[in-house]
Parts: structure tokens; C-alpha cells; sequence
């Protein structure tokens, strides 16, 4: 998959709090290619989801977990992005910033993005209500302080490609991301092959201070 190169949900469970909260990256998801209508018209890309745990505690010293099955597992927290490392791209913006650098020429020539999974990093969370929902949202990224301790991972790292499916991967995802993924050229290739298709049309120095 050509992994070179808005937070989603609503509802009313718990969510990531407003702040500042250490991070680290656990999930590289390949979304399709989408057309969508903006500002500039309708624009055809190829779409990712970046996907982090959170650390921590909230305002109330209350820690930034959720019941999984009986188990106390990290919040987590993801954006959806362009798979471009234009000018003016948000995933440009977001990884540079995060790495405390812009890219190089030759690093803008190819970056694999699966490079970020397992990377910390401190992610500026805001909170917003729309139609008497709630959404958190990724408003920015920094590195992690050196000073600062990177908690133990507890979710998996994972990789969802669509040039290689991982069906284990996809049926973790939601309903609502599926669905999306499921309308992408990609997957309607991948489900012809695989015999996944639906009977019906679904109506997807510094430099070594650097982590990645």
C-alpha cells in the first residue's frame, strides 16, 4: 500500500478530556481512496487514520482509562487524514511538528507513515459539542519531553493495509470506519479477489533526536 508518502465518533461515552496528554501511536490504518466536496471543489485522495493510546489523568485525578471486557485499558483518540506530505497538508503539519522538524527532499520523496507506530509523542486534545454530541479532537502534536517517562504500551501496534488485508484487524475497527473503508475502490478490489465482496453495493546532533 502506498503508506509513503477529524477525529470521528460522537455520542455520549466517556471521552479524551480537553489538554495536554502523553500519547503514543499503536495503529496505522489505511482508509481508501474518497472523493469528497471542500472549498476547492471535488478532490479525489487517498485516505489514513492515525490511532494513539493516552496516559495519564484527568482534572479530576481520575485516570484516562475505560473498562475493555473487564479490563482497564488507555483511552484512545485518532485523526483522519490526506495521505500527502504537501505544503499545506494537515499530515505534514502534524508529523513535522511531532518530529521537531520539517521533512528533507529525499525524506519528502518517500516516508513510510507506519514509521510513527510506537512513537510517544504529547497530543494537544480539544473538546467540542455539535447536535448534542461530543467530540474530542486532535488539535496538535509535540515531541515528548526527554525528561518525561514513556509509559508501559498496552495496545497492540497494528497496520491495517489495504494491498494486504488483515480481516482480524478490520472487524476491530467500528461499524462507521468500516463502512467508510468499504467504499473505496480498494476495498471493492480486494473484496472481488478475496470473495469478500457483498452481494448488495454498499450504499473508506538534532537529527538523532528525531523519532522518526
Amino acid at each position: 500500500m502506498a503508506l509513503t508518502a477529524t477525529d470521528t465518533g460522537g455520542g455520549n461515552f466517556k471521552r479524551v478530556p480537553a489538554g495536554s496528554h502523553i500519547a503514543r501511536c499503536f495503529s496505522v490504518a489505511d482508509l481508501g481512496t474518497h472523493t469528497t466536496n471542500g472549498q476547492y471543489g471535488e478532490t479525489t485522495n487517498r485516505k489514513i487514520r492515525l490511532a494513539w493510546e493516552i496516559f495519564g489523568e484527568d482534572e479530576n485525578n481520575e485516570p484516562l482509562t475505560i473498562d475493555v471486557d473487564g479490563k482497564q485499558m488507555p483511552m484512545t483518540i485518532n485523526k483522519s487524514y490526506t495521505l500527502s506530505l504537501g505544503e499545506k497538508a494537515s499530515l505534514r503539519k502534524d508529523l513535522s511538528a511531532w518530529r521537531g522538524r520539517d521533512f528533507t527532499p529525499d525524506e519528502l520523496a518517500g516516508f513510510n507513515v507506519t514509521s510513527v507506530l510506537g512513537v510517544y509523542c504529547m497530543l494537544n486534545v480539544t473538546v467540542s459539542d455539535s447536535n448534542g454530541k461530543t467530540y474530542s479532537n486532535v488539535a496538535g502534536i509535540s515531541p515528548l519531553h526527554k525528561s518525561m517517562a514513556k509509559p508501559d504500551a498496552v495496545h497492540k501496534n497494528q497496520v491495517f493495509d489495504l494491498d494486504n488485508v488483515d480481516m482480524d484487524i478490520f472487524h476491530s475497527f467500528h461499524e462507521k470506519l468500516q463502512e467508510y473503508i468499504k467504499q473505496s475502490p480498494e476495498w471493492s478490489a480486494f473484496a472481488k479477489q478475496s470473495g469478500h465482496a457483498p452481494q448488495h453495493d454498499p450504499m473508506d546532533g538534532l537529527d538523532s533526536d528525531i523519532p522518526f
